[in-house]
């Protein structure tokens, strides 16, 4: 690969590899194989896969990509030089590089003669002769090399004509691209410029640049930007930012300044959409709850709250968005709160499919009901659903599923045992028939649950497709102690959708059973409307 454009910028993504040292990141073989998949149907032209060698996971990662190769991406395998004073075609660590089977490797050196000396124990000559050495035997064996010159700026502050002399010596044995890196990330913008333009004056005018940026000063994107602009035309980085400290250059936030702001070529625009879900996809396959306040692709991220605000993004919504969120695949929100005036609530409705008119009396009601509301701790902000079917209610047109009579829990915690059992009966009335059913659980709310959806199903058998994905508590007057008002909050899901339903009491199981239920209500709720929207199909 090499770029035919001076608009043309080369994508290396290291989540698989640097992204994996966040501090409470792990990943499985079958995790990798997804998020690499995922990353090559995006379009991402470089995919750094692991270190092959340095553990059996990167090992069988790889025999499984040699087995079912990706489609567009080139896979790369991670590696340092080779030890002081061995060569390289005895050292085991590159035999390990080369039976990945990768046509791309990276090759990480030292720049930084403080590292040389200190860290490597070895001579600055010995150093450049690892370089050296390494990938000219790499280049030997038929592969193309990128060289990582680790601690680059570090090291050119420090000592600049040693720095540049590895950097040199890395070109003429062979490497195709040579990649600066800012490892500490202590590098500040300004900086990034001016050493990466003294860089583009003092090697070969054919030698292609990348950048790879650590965020540890909150510049990583920054200085990505700042050094494309200087002339590099690789740019490594991780999806969501992920890596050791503090982060990566973010590429979901990168890709579209580089694309949509600066007019440099990426990946393909057709795929550029793609790019909140793979953000999401990726979040969800690490186990991490996604940054919903991220720039482009976080949930937040064209979310307006405010009402003057979301009058002005009605009538245009170039008052208050940098691009159109459907260009990264998001979507504008209108958020709900006590701050909200008439505008919010209409917009609210309109995303809901329901058309209200600022002059109906039951528009002025849903306002007032919501304020009264969140004075009393509600929130809907995050809880989407239940402020759906209270703006429902206030019309009229909340459908009836099921009606809780009472309910009861009995916990009983066993001396010994590290889980407290519980028992929960309850009474549904449900089409004109009461059903009375218990059910246990591992604690109060699951019991609850359990028993609600027991009473439920034989009704309603969609709600064996509803899973309750996540449950958050918040104290909201903790001066009251354990007569706090407390807020729950209840993610649901069915196979294609999320929503979230929101409780209040000063009685936590109370404000958990109103979130559980309307949970259930809202996913019935969805069901009918997917169903009808599937007959009237149907009918035409």
């Amino acid at each position: 690969m090499t770029a035919n454009s001076s608009h043309q910028l080369w994508i290396y993504d290291t989540t698989l590899r640097d992204g994996t040292q966040r501090e409470g990141l792990s990943v499985s073989i079958e995790d990798k194989l997804r998020i690499a998949r995922r990353l090559d149907q995006l379009g991402i032209p470089f995919i750094e896969g692991g270190w092959p060698g340095a553990n059996p996971k990167d090992v069988q990662f790889f025999w499984h990509l040699q087995e079912e190769p990706l489609q567009q991406a080139e896979i790369v395998a991670f590696c340092y030089t080779r030890r002081p004073q061995k060569t390289a075609g005895d050292d085991p660590m590159l035999q390990a590089i080369l039976a990945a089977g990768t046509r791309w490797v990276t090759i990480v050196g030292k720049s930084w003669d403080l590292h040389v000396t200190e860290g490597l124990r070895t001579t600055l000559t010995e150093n450049l002769a690892m370089i050296q050495d390494t990938i000219e035997y790499l280049r030997s064996q038929g592969r193309r090399v990128i060289y990582d010159a680790e601690h680059w700026f570090d090291g050119y502050k420090q000592n600049p004509d040693y720095a540049l002399q590895t950097l040199k010596t890395a070109i003429s044995a062979g490497a195709e691209w040579i990649a600066l890196c800012d490892t500490n990330g202590g590098t500040l913008p300004h900086e990034m410029t001016q050493i990466v333009t003294d860089v583009v004056k003092a090697i070969p005018d054919n030698t292609q640049l990348g950048i790879h940026t650590h965020n540890d000063s909150d510049t990583a994107v920054a200085n990505a930007l700042a050094a494309v602009m200087a002339g590099v035309k690789m740019v490594q980085g991780t999806i969501n930012g992920y890596g050791e400290r503090c982060g990566n250059a973010n590429l979901c936030s990168l890709i579209p300044n580089l694309q949509l702001k600066l007019g440099y070529t990426c990946i393909e625009d057709s795929r550029l959409s793609e790019l909140t879900q793979t953000s999401r996809f990726v979040s969800e396959v690490v186990n991490l709850a996604p940054d919903e306040h991220a720039a482009f692709v976080g949930r937040s991220a064209f979310a307006h709250k405010g009402g003057l605000h979301v009058s002005a993004v009605e009538r245009n919504p170039l008052t208050y968005e940098h691009i159109q969120p459907e260009q990264v695949g998001n979507c504008r929100r209108i958020v709900i709160s006590e701050q909200s005036g008439m505008s919010n609530v209409l917009a609210k409705a309109r995303t809901f499919g329901i058309e209200l008119d600022k002059n109906n009396p039951a528009t002025g009601e849903i306002l007032q009901r919501l304020k009264a509301l969140e004075s009393e701790g509600y929130q809907f902000e995050a809880a989407d659903a239940s402020f759906e079917l209270l703006m429902r209610q206030a019309l009229g047109r909340r459908q009836s599923f099921f009606e809780i009579k009472g309910f009861q829990v009995h916990c009983d915690l066993v001396e010994g045992k590290e889980t407290t059992n519980a028992v929960a009966t309850i009474k549904v009335a449900v089409k004109n028939r009461d059903i009375l059913e218990a059910a246990d659980g591992n604690g109060p709310v699951a019991a609850l649950d359990a028993a609600l959806r027991k009473a439920l199903r034989n009704f309603y058998p969609q709600i064996a497709e509803f899973e309750l994905t996540d449950y958050k508590v918040r104290i909201l007057n903790g001066h009251t102690g354990t007569a706090a008002k407390t807020r729950v909050l209840v993610e649901s899901r069915n196979s294609h959708q999320r929503w979230t339903t929101v409780g209040v009491s000063t009685n936590i199981l109370e404000a958990s059973y109103q979130a559980v239920v309307e949970g259930l209500e809202y996913g019935l709720l969805l069901h009918s409307q997917a169903e009808a929207a599937l007959s009237t199909s149907s009918g035409n």
